[in-house]
């Protein structure tokens, strides 16, 4: 008798955890269009944020480069909750959330940063940053975790995982070249930055909530209640509407470039002040032609009283229009002068046509485009004068103050002519010290005309660079700065100037660090 113990003829049962029902994937063109969307909107929001900004803390390198961090570190910061989120929650149930609350978000970035931007005006590192971040952060961040959520939705089969998450990285990175170039070729230059955000929050906030009605739909429920989170969703969008409405605006008219409003002199009826991402650009008398308002101008007007003989008409250039102060002093100064204008923002142009009393024509050519490029096209020893006054805010842009324009203005002043150019720059002079040595390296005769605090370095003021291929006329532009200038001034050059420039660099298109240079330190 065998004694060995009877064979089990069941197989014992091993124990599973349960199996967590799958979710479901979205159409691919559904997922396609919803990364195609959020991606383009973060950079929609992107450029349309620097011109929001802008009348407040300028545009100048910092302020660009501020927006742009601050929005890859939302773009980084979204993307990371996404992800967490989407591996925690249904992404079917986040979704259309995100999309509304961002919508809603996006809205709100009028009023907050025309509320905030009035506290935080001014170019400091700090405000910038604030200011910036208060305007893209938290909508930015919501639209970057739609990707991941989306990506986690389709991870339907392993075998899989580097199609479909190359793919979507792919039409997101598609959506965000797209939004760039429509932005910045198209609705920039058609609609004002106000219509541009109010247009994208109404696009997400309606892309949301069909999503979720799709998505209900599908899933075969009924219609829901409201629920709090909805309602509180409305009550806050209706409130970012309100505040929207009444938030004050820095703008009358809204350019390609600029936030531009001409303000009333309360002193004198027919005085008008053209205020540019507001700072203070030109000033014009509508019943005097022949005034000029700021101490730089007076400064350019003495030299130009001084060069020829009185009333001779001249050949004039000017690198930036703004309120043409400078072309309409020399017409009424000087019959028959030739005034060409090089200003970059056309609609600055109808601006000043409308009410600032600019009239083209015979005497008074404006040209719309970079003076850079238009230089180029001007014949040699073709002007008596040129005059740069271009500025993006209170910075020259780089490629108008490196030796490369300084020699495309030299090749274009008549021997004997002057190059007369506006700066602005703050304690501790670095950007000015540069420029003269760098319009020093092209010119064999330069002079700097600025008030005494600011030569010692004691406040931040405009100067005026004087340069010509002949010895200036420093005496009688001395004299009658003397006469018509407000302020005290002092006229450098020789020795004293080269003292004050000491060692500075000279400024090339290969390296102008113009707004470093700027910064104060």
């Amino acid at each position: 008798m065998d004694s060995s113990p009877p064979e089990v003829a069941a197989t014992a049962t091993v124990p599973h955890e349960p199996v967590a029902p799958a979710v479901r994937a979205l159409p691919p063109g559904l997922a396609a269009a919803l990364v195609f969307v959020s991606s383009g909107a973060v950079l929609v929001l992107e450029t349309a944020s620097l011109r929001l900004v802008g009348p407040y803390v300028g545009v100048t390198l910092q302020v660009t480069s501020s927006v742009i961090g601050v929005a890859l570190a939302a773009i980084a910061y979204g993307a990371w909750t996404g992800g967490w989120l989407a591996d925690r929650r249904d992404p079917r149930r986040l979704l259309a959330p995100a999309l509304v609350l961002a919508g809603i978000c996006t809205a709100l970035t009028l009023p907050i940063v025309r509320y905030a931007g009035e506290v935080l005006r001014g170019g400091a590192a700090v405000g910038i940053l604030l200011l910036t971040a208060l305007a893209i952060f938290l909508p930015a961040a919501l639209l970057a975790a739609v990707t991941p959520l989306v990506v986690k939705l389709q991870l339907g089969d392993l075998r899989q995982t580097g199609q479909v998450v190359g793919r979507l990285s792919s039409i997101g990175t598609l959506g965000a070249i797209t939004a760039t170039l429509g932005t910045g070729f198209v609705l920039v230059a058609a609609l004002p930055s106000t219509a541009i955000i109010l247009g994208l929050a109404i696009l997400l906030g309606a892309s949301g909530l069909a999503l979720a009605g799709y998505l209900h739909r599908q899933a075969g429920g009924t219609r829901p209640k409201p629920s709090r989170l909805t309602a509180a969703a409305a009550v806050l969008g209706l409130t970012g509407a309100a505040l929207t409405a009444v938030a004050p605006t820095p703008c009358d008219v809204e350019t390609a470039y600029h936030c531009a409003s001409v303000e009333q002199d309360p002193d004198n009826s027919t005085g008008r002040l053209l205020v540019l991402n507001s700072a203070w650009h030109s000033y014009v008398d509508l019943a005097d032609p022949g005034h000029l308002e700021f101490e730089y101008t007076k400064w350019i007007g003495a030299v130009a009283d001084v060069m020829a003989p009185a009333r001779t008409p001249l050949d004039a250039l000017h690198l930036g229009g703004g309120g043409f102060t400078m072309p309409r002093y020399l017409t009424e100064t000087r019959p028959g002068t030739r005034n060409e204008v090089y200003e970059i923002d056309g609609e600055l142009v109808e601006l000043g046509r409308r009410e600032l009393d600019v009239r083209t024509g015979p005497e008074l050519r404006a040209r719309v485009g970079d003076a850079r490029m238009l230089i180029g096209e001007r014949p040699r020893h073709s002007a008596d004068l040129v005059v740069g006054d271009a500025f993006g805010h209170l910075v020259v842009p780089w490629h108008l103050a490196t030796r490369e324009m300084a020699a495309e203005v030299h090749r274009v002043v008549r021997p004997g002519g002057v190059y007369a150019q506006n700066v602005i720059d703050y304690p501790p002079l670095r950007f000015i010290r540069a420029e003269v040595a760098t319009v020093a390296a092209e010119f064999a005769h330069v002079a700097l005309v600025a008030p005494p605090a600011a030569l010692s370095g004691a406040q931040g003021a405009n100067f005026v660079i004087l340069a010509s291929d002949q010895p200036l006329p420093l005496d009688p532009v001395r004299e009658r700065l003397i006469a018509s200038a407000g302020a005290p001034v002092t006229v450098l050059s020789g020795a004293a100037l080269d003292d004050f420039v000491d060692d500075a660099m000279v400024l090339t298109d290969e390296y102008a660090p113009v707004d470093q240079l700027l910064a104060t330190a």
